[in-house]
């Protein structure tokens, strides 16, 4: 029996080749997290600004969009941990590793540590689409580290990585709660004595703020506006109704103007201001740092049934101009000037300066910003915040009364900057926290400083100054 002869090629075919596999891109829900993470990373992009339209540009609804919600914001909000056990199992600084990479390692490393998808699935998944975006090579490395991030679990990691709670506690808390140090020790020297809730604090900035709402006074009550929509009637402010879920922008009142998307803390600064001791108000108030307008529509609200008329500073125009939108129908006039510079003529009985900061007492509302801010900001904020807190002094009639408010609990924006004040400017302190009644544990005076963990708002600070007589 002859063997069969090899077969020969036939003439103009070339000999076939293996298929590479056919790889399979991220599902829609991946995708949108993906994509915003990259814009993030490329273009300095805000992760709740940008996912929300990417959503609706891709019809990605119900539990596909919860999905790419935490997604986007759990690996936002968490970087640095991440970043931390990548680096470990990768054996190499994430600087090092191509961002492209890093930030598919991030969403696959967050999937196996913080949600219930399967470790198959967030790693297959991450790694097919190393492969779309890159090749084989680098595929094979980001399944490597992967398998390896998924031998331990989260807790397992940070006893690892984590510093000696013994030796450094601020570090330890900082690297359990996915904060950068300095951000950790700028709360811890900010609660003082009470420095021991230093975890609560980083703690509550990874839970889902409820959305609060301000009735706005003279048109309906809170109560009104809690039952108009199933809401509950806020713990503090009067103004306060807290929304249980749904999207705000949708309620009639809302959209009506007789409410405002706003956080209580928010709310209690500006009435505050309306509740400081001045003698023979002549109905003459500022809002010197008016933009976006919340603040400006609540302080409006309130002194137009005591005669008062409200000028709103805002140097952008933009926002100048959603402040006029969010006070149409009250006692307002706007004025697009700088806060340090506005032409107008001294002699205010009441001023708000909410200066812009680090907003650190906000984190939780922003995912990624705990990342993007860096201590080297400090300087030049703390700068503007003394110029804008000296032209508010300058502008404010003797016996009148200064409202400076940040919400940032970092020293250096808060006590800082009064401390300032006090040294060069004609003004005293007041005891602020009455001004804030009912609210509770407030510290020692004689400034305000809120805090997530302890009243559910933002993290704001107030501190009442009023001018001394000439």
């Amino acid at each position: 029996m002859t063997p069969d002869k090899p077969r020969r090629s036939q003439p103009g075919r070339r000999p076939s080749r293996p298929r590479p596999p056919r790889r399979r891109p991220l599902d829609p829900a991946r995708r949108a997290a993906f994509d915003v993470l990259r814009a993030v990373t490329e273009r300095d992009a805000y992760p709740n600004l940008a996912l929300p339209a990417l959503l609706r540009e891709r019809q990605i609804t119900g539990r596909d969009a919860a999905f790419a919600t935490e997604l986007t914001y759990g690996t936002s909000r968490t970087r640095g941990l991440l970043d931390a056990i990548i680096g470990a199992a990768a054996g190499r600084s994430p600087d090092a590793i191509d961002p492209v990479l890093l930030d598919l390692l991030r969403l696959g490393t967050y999937q196996l540590l913080r949600t219930r998808v399967e470790a198959h699935a967030a790693v297959s998944t991450t790694v097919e689409q190393a492969a779309i975006e890159f090749d084989s090579a680098r595929a094979g490395f980001v399944n490597g580290v992967l398998r390896t991030v998924s031998t331990r679990d989260e807790r397992s990691w940070v006893e690892e990585l984590a510093p000696d709670p013994a030796t450094d506690p601020v570090g330890h808390a900082a690297l359990v709660h996915a904060h950068p140090r300095w951000i950790a020790q700028a709360f811890a020297d900010a609660l003082g004595a009470a420095a021991g809730e230093l975890d609560a604090v980083l703690a509550s900035d990874d839970e889902r703020p409820q959305v609060h709402l301000a009735a706005r006074p003279g048109s309906l009550t809170a109560a009104e506006l809690a039952d108009a929509v199933d809401g509950t009637v806020g713990r503090y402010s009067p103004y306060a109704v807290y929304l249980p879920a749904g999207d705000p922008g949708e309620l009639p009142a809302v959209r009506d103007g007789q409410a405002l998307v706003q956080d209580e803390g928010s709310q209690l600064v500006a009435r505050a201001l309306t509740l400081a001791p001045v003698a023979d108000d002549t109905g003459r108030w500022l809002d010197l740092c008016a933009g976006p307008g919340g603040k400006t529509a609540l302080l409006a609200a309130v002194g137009a049934g005591r005669g008062a008329r409200v000028t709103a500073v805002e140097p952008a125009a933009h926002r100048a101009d959603l402040v006029a939108a969010n006070t149409r129908g009250l006692p307002v006039d706007v004025l697009q000037a700088d806060g340090r510079e506005t032409g107008l003529d001294p002699g205010f009985d009441r001023v708000l300066v909410d200066v812009p900061c680090t907003g650190l007492g906000a984190l939780r509302r922003r995912p990624e910003s705990r990342w993007r801010r860096q201590p080297s900001d400090i300087p030049a904020l703390t700068r503007l915040q003394r110029e804008l807190l000296t032209a508010a002094i300058g502008l404010t009639r003797p016996g009148g009364v200064v409202l400076y408010a940040t919400c940032s609990p970092h020293l250096s924006e808060t006590v800082g900057v009064v401390a300032d004040a006090l040294r060069r400017q004609p003004v005293h302190a007041l005891d602020t926290r009455p001004l804030f009644e009912p609210v509770d544990e407030l510290g020692e005076g004689p400034y305000v400083q809120l805090w997530p963990h302890r009243h559910g708002t933002d993290a704001m600070f107030a501190a009442a100054l009023q001018v001394d007589p000439q």
